[in-house]
């Protein structure tokens, strides 16, 4: 059994490294991390307030520069070693962070958020490490994505039933962690990528080179020999008029303030100076 303290392992650690490794080296379009990091960019420019040392967590610190606003003192922490990365690059998993408390006052972890042990844990480290007043921003890929490939392969499997893309958190869920991990003014929203394919494979090839494959701990499941067939076959029948079929990758965003004495609270109940019921008796009266 697992309690709260040693949540289980069901996301292999050493498999979410590889899978990062390799999409290092692939050149395919990283329109996926492009479209995360300009929506992280674009968030952070809403913010008037000037930061000072900034975390990034995950693939998504290759693009630092296109997120940041200049002058920001930054760590970047990846899955994975690099021998080509800077002095200021850190090898870790998001629930593992051995940062101190207080040591940035704006972490973003994006991207691999959904396959992380113990997600409760890693938002309150995060919350822990944020210095009084401090901004998390979080991404992670949510609940209906890869939709139509999960179904595919789940009928393509016939009566087998075997697991081929983790299970993504839903945005109900993501918002009530956020809460939970004690962040104050927490929002919690989602977007959609919709992408159009004209062959299975392609979409299988975008997975890989945003390495976000399957994570999940235990043995991998022989798929047969006829599986191909099977896909191209099954592909084909969903074809629109077009010889396309749409696939989505869901964004779900985080975002929260580490609690501060500067930040503004609502009023303790039972202050107020009017009662609302006179309000609505006046304006029944008028």
């Amino acid at each position: 059994m697992h309690d709260d303290m040693n949540p289980p392992e069901i996301f292999d650690r050493r498999r979410r490294r590889s899978l990062q490794a390799r999409a290092r080296h692939r050149t395919g379009d990283m329109f996926l991390w492009n479209h995360i990091a300009q929506d992280l960019a674009e968030r952070l420019s809403a913010v008037t307030r000037p930061f000072e040392h900034a975390l990034i967590i995950g693939p998504i610190a290759r693009w630092q520069a296109d997120i940041l606003p200049p002058h920001v003192r930054y760590t970047l922490a990846t899955l994975r070693e690099d021998k080509a990365s800077a002095d200021c690059v850190v090898v870790l998993d998001e629930d593992r962070l051995p940062f101190a408390q207080g040591s940035f006052d704006l972490v973003i972890s994006a991207g691999t958020l959904d396959s992380v042990n113990d997600l409760p844990g890693a938002l309150i480290q995060i919350r822990r490490i944020l210095r009084p007043d401090g901004l998390f921003l979080g991404h992670m890929f949510g609940a209906g994505t890869l939709s139509t490939l999960k179904s595919m392969l789940l009928e393509a499997d016939a009566e087998r039933v075997t697991p081929h893309i983790h299970p993504q958190i839903d945005l109900r869920s993501a918002a009530d962690l956020i809460v939970r991990a004690g962040f104050n003014l927490p929002v919690a929203d989602q977007d959609n990528s919709i992408i159009r394919y004209a062959d299975w494979r392609a979409i299988i090839s975008d997975i890989r080179d945003a390495g976000i494959g399957n994570a999940l701990s235990g043995p991998r499941a022989f798929l047969g020999k006829d599986i191909t067939a099977r896909l191209d076959d099954i592909f084909a029948k969903r074809k629109d008029a077009h010889g396309k079929v749409t696939e989505c990758f869901a964004h779900v965003h985080l975002s929260g303030w580490a609690p501060s004495e500067t930040q503004p609270r609502p009023a303790k109940r039972g202050s107020a100076q009017v009662s609302l019921a006179d309000i609505l008796s006046k304006d029944r009266e008028a």
